[in-house]
């Protein structure tokens, strides 16, 4: 989508949530990206756009508002038929937001769609961040069981829940975390909270 949009003044800017650089930088050195990426150590970007999960998107026009809130989408379809997301549809839409101007939300709307951390959540985080901090200490117990509470108090952040397992000695790709998966569905809860197209 940059290569193809770029000269229509549109800027791609993606951010690996990882728990250290040299964990995503072989993706990112492979996938040799013509746009900035960016590795975040801290979920920073996470905190400061209330991202629960990954990937997730967010639009932000030239004068630096938000004018698609945090929304689910993919570069192809290659999960089409685990996640139920046709690439296409997002595609579409940011065609013509670039190219016409063309935005499904209106600033109210869009206002109403972004989602706002609740206190438990705020404090989900403030646990992730000390186990973090605990885990780059070598407090790897102790950070434990920040990242417990975190998950505890936010079980919906999959940023939190997942962003932890690396540090809990889990592959974040692993059993361990389809099975998180399997009972949240299973809960009826959404992975995934697309949004409406209008």
């Amino acid at each position: 989508m940059y290569e193809e949009l770029k000269d229509d003044g549109f800027t791609v800017i993606t951010v690996a949530l990882d728990k250290n650089v040299e964990e995503a930088r072989p993706w990112i050195e492979l996938a040799k990206p013509d746009h900035p990426s960016l590795i975040d150590t801290k979920h920073l970007v996470a905190d400061l756009y209330n991202m629960v999960n990954v990937p997730t998107i967010l639009w932000i026009d030239e004068s630096g508002q938000i004018v698609r809130p945090n929304d689910v989408a993919y570069g192809d379809n290659t999960w089409q038929k685990v996640t139920g997301f046709d690439s296409e549809v997002h595609k579409t839409a940011l065609r013509d937001w670039v190219k016409t101007g063309n935005i499904a939300f209106d600033a109210d709307r869009a206002r109403e769609l972004q989602t706002l951390p609740t206190a438990d959540h705020q404090e989900a985080r403030a646990e992730f961040a000390l186990g973090q901090w605990l885990w780059e200490q070598g407090k790897k117990e102790a950070g434990k069981a920040h990242f417990l509470r975190a998950g505890e108090l936010a079980p919906h952040d999959f940023t939190i829940r997942r962003g932890s397992m690396p540090m809990q000695d889990v592959d974040p790709m692993g059993p361990e975390f389809f099975t998180m998966i399997e009972k949240w569905r299973g809960d009826g809860n959404e992975w995934y909270h697309p949004l409406p197209e209008s």
